[in-house]
């Protein structure tokens, strides 16, 4: 079963709609339960990043997702859902993230405007599979204050980006676990190919 789960404020409509589209069969979830049956994880990510930490314990499914990822069980997560697997950010200080993989997310500086809304190129660390066909510089819809320094996700970096001379994580890829920074469900033929990639992990 893939599993898209539904926190409260996550761009659920969008995402449905890419795998509509792609054809593949799905179901909305909000409990630990429902994790812990799901052969596939989505976690779309709009908003605050201490609303979605306050969110998934508030539904009691922390553990249940660290424990489903850390199992191996294919992860996508989107924006937020990117930035919840590490530690923290500066967005929520003192709110812990998922502590999955060490470091923070930081803010643009201000000298660069925030958000950075609109298309921008990635560039492919090595090989990826969940970038396969998509070319050597796909573009990619973003919609990002906050974002995972590319020495932070180190050797997980499956692609980079680079916003105003920031270079930042734009894709990770551990094993299973999947992230990306760009909203797929808003990037075209690009951003289907890249969930099909995920869901043929």
């Amino acid at each position: 079963m893939i599993a898209i789960f539904d926190y409260g404020a996550g761009n659920l409509r969008s995402v449905e709609n890419t795998l509509d589209a792609i054809g593949a069969n799905y179901e909305i979830v909000n409990s630990a339960e429902d994790l812990r049956r799901a052969d596939k994880i989505i976690l779309p990510g709009v908003g605050h990043f201490g609303q979605l930490l306050r969110s998934l314990d508030q539904l009691e499914v922390r553990a249940a997702l660290k424990e489903r990822i850390e199992a191996d069980v294919p992860f996508l997560g989107i924006c937020l859902g990117l930035q919840a697997l590490f530690d923290g950010s500066d967005e929520a200080p003192g709110l812990e993230g998922l502590g999955l993989f060490p470091g923070r997310v930081r803010r643009f500086p201000s000298t660069l405007r925030a958000p950075q809304m609109g298309w921008n190129c990635l560039e492919p660390q090595g090989d990826s599979r969940l970038l396969q066909q998509t070319g050597e510089a796909p573009y990619v819809y973003f919609a990002n204050s906050y974002y995972v320094p590319a020495e932070v996700a180190g050797e997980r970096a499956a692609a980079l980006c680079d916003y105003g001379g920031v270079s930042f994580t734009a894709a990770l890829e551990s094993g299973n676990t999947f992230g990306v920074q760009f909203h797929p469900e808003k990037s075209s033929a690009v951003g289907q190919r890249i969930v099909r990639n995920f869901l043929e992990c």
